[in-house]
């Protein structure tokens, strides 16, 4: 495989982070180099684990996501038929609470509980890199911070789903549209502890509000509470429940959230970046890769580099 400038670059800087000594860079080189210049074919070649074959998430980033997904889904179930109340639907799935007196108090618990969640998060991504950077091992491309490239990324995918492209953009650890749902997601989340926290303290925000603003946004944040929690419902059913559990590849589920592994052909195909480095960072990954290219003939143009590679290995 002929990498771009920019894998060249990637694969340059995880090898000099990680230290690899001629040996090892050289065994990187030519796998590269054996590696078919059609992704496709790589990744449709190669055997993945439904449950994952490669790291991505930490055990506190799986923890907030679990905290985060059940207290969501709960505060909607016990807040949206508070708020709308007078529907007929509301009432029925009050009572089966217990009344709307338990069902706010219920909603309020996990409110913190969410809230802790979120503190959490914040702790985990500002330390996390903290000491990265201590240790000399930060890279911003691999955070979920947008970079210029998401959006020549986006630019690019766009060619290849209306057939202009022949591959998909070469991508990091995290695609644009995985960052877009992020920030979606963060901004949600505070519009409803800013709304929600109106409605438990109206005097800590009289309080630091100009008496002409006070009422307006006791009024915008009624408002907006209610109606962003569902427009976050509708994201998640329709949105990100399908793309990271429903679509195609992925379906019926994807078990990252739970193993914190992702599959071998999800990261080739939608991360490619990423996987340049897990072939610099775990010896075990090159070694399953040369087996497969050795066993197989994906591609006529690297059937020598292949034979080479076997040839200098054994």
């Amino acid at each position: 495989m002929k990498l771009t400038t920019e894998a060249r670059r990637v694969l340059e800087s995880s090898m000099k982070m990680n230290s690899v000594d001629d040996r090892e860079r050289d065994e990187i080189e030519k796998l590269v180099a054996a590696m078919p210049d059609d992704r496709v074919l790589l990744y449709k070649n190669v055997v993945s684990n439904p449950i994952g074959d490669l790291p991505r998430y930490s055990i506190h980033i799986r923890i907030q996501h679990m905290l985060t997904f059940v207290t969501f889904l709960t505060l909607a179930f016990t807040g949206l038929p508070i708020a709308f109340i007078e529907h007929f639907w509301a009432e029925p799935l009050n009572d089966m609470i217990g009344g709307v007196d338990i069902s706010r108090v219920i909603h309020r618990t996990l409110a913190a509980v969410m809230v802790f969640s979120m503190l959490y998060h914040i702790f985990t991504i500002t330390m996390g890199p903290l000491f990265q950077i201590l240790r000399g091992r930060f890279n911003l491309q691999r955070t979920i911070i947008p970079t210029l490239k998401d959006i020549r990324d986006f630019r690019l995918d766009m060619e290849y789903f209306v057939g202009k492209r022949e591959q998909r953009p070469e991508m990091d650890k995290f695609m644009y549209k995985q960052k877009i749902h992020y920030f979606a997601a963060a901004f949600g989340n505070t519009v409803m502890v800013v709304s929600g926290s109106s409605f438990l303290f109206p005097e800590f925000w009289a309080a630091i509000l100009p008496a002409s603003m006070a009422a307006n946004f006791q009024e915008m944040m009624r408002l907006s509470h209610p109606h962003e929690a569902l427009l976050a419902l509708l994201v998640i059913a329709f949105w990100h429940w399908y793309n990271v559990h429903l679509a195609p590849g992925r379906f019926p589920m994807q078990w990252t959230f739970l193993t914190g592994k992702i599959t071998r052909e999800h990261q080739i195909e939608e991360h490619f970046l990423e996987y340049l480095r897990n072939l610099v960072e775990i010896p075990a990954e090159r070694e399953y890769l040369f087996k497969l290219l050795a066993s197989s003939k994906l591609d006529e143009n690297y059937e020598i580099a292949v034979s080479q590679l076997a040839t200098e290995t054994t």
